[in-house]
C-alpha cells in the first residue's frame, strides 16, 4: 500500500497564507475570480496527474515514446 500524500513545510505555509488572504476578503467579486483561478489550478493539476500515470502506465517501450528513426 503506498503512503498518502503529505504537504512539505513550505506548501503548508503556503496554503496557510493564501488561506487567510481569503478569510481577509470581503469583495465578492474578487472571491468569485479567486474561486475560478483556483478551480483551473485543480483541474490543470488533475490534467498532469493524469498524464504522468499514462506514461507509467504505458511503460518505456510505448509507441508515443519510442524514438524515431
Amino acid at each position: 500500500m503506498s503512503e498518502p500524500l503529505t504537504l512539505s513545510l513550505g506548501q503548508q505555509f503556503e496554503l496557510e497564507r493564501m488561506t487567510r488572504a481569503i478569510e481577509a476578503t470581503d469583495d465578492p467579486q474578487t472571491l468569485q475570480k479567486l474561486a475560478k483561478q483556483l478551480l483551473q489550478a485543480w483541474h490543470s493539476q488533475k490534467a498532469a496527474t493524469q498524464w504522468v500515470m499514462r506514461q507509467q502506465l504505458a511503460g518505456p517501450l510505448a509507441p508515443s515514446l519510442r524514438p524515431e528513426g
